[in-house]
């Protein structure tokens, strides 16, 4: 659900989107269930459907307001600008979200990520990088705006821009 609501950036649209993922592997649950990594595929389910959605809509998702409902998770709360964060990460082309998403939300290596997006480990470190360079960009632009004292804005991945 984390995953989907990243992705799409909406809670009630990504709890569709895991209802209809799940919808899916319980249709392939034969093939699914002697996979390596159940939980590995219906994520890429959900990944997958978030792009065909994304594309079918042929613009960005809207911007989640700051509201505890489209909150992923309690421990979020401890990301200063989570708002701010947020609104960049939706800004990001979906294949740069995605492998964001995956990679720093979900903690996936770079080979589980090109093998559930069906990319390179090569794409999925150029992805993650650019991806990285624009939310970097994007969260500086948001802290010159708030004033002195917002120099520093803390990512959730541990990094500081």
């Amino acid at each position: 659900m984390r995953t989907a609501t990243l992705l799409v950036g909406d809670l009630h649209t990504a709890e569709d989107l895991v209802q209809h993922a799940l919808e899916k592997a319980c249709r392939n649950w034969a093939r699914i269930g002697i996979a390596d990594s159940p939980e590995a595929y219906v994520r890429r389910i959900v990944a997958n459907l978030a792009n065909d959605r994304w594309r079918q809509l042929n613009q960005a998702p809207s911007v989640p307001l700051a509201d505890d409902r489209t909150r992923p998770e309690p421990g979020y709360g401890r990301i200063e600008h989570r708002d701010e964060l947020m609104r960049a990460l939706l800004r990001l082309p979906m294949g740069m979200r995605t492998v964001l998403v995956l990679r720093y939300f979900d903690e996936q290596s770079d080979a589980e990520i090109a093998d559930a997006l069906d990319i390179t480990a090569g794409a999925v470190r150029s992805q993650a990088a650019r991806g990285l360079a624009k939310l970097r960009a994007h969260m500086h632009d948001a802290a010159r705006s708030d004033g002195p004292g917002a120099d520093v804005i803390h990512l959730p991945f541990g990094e500081a821009v």
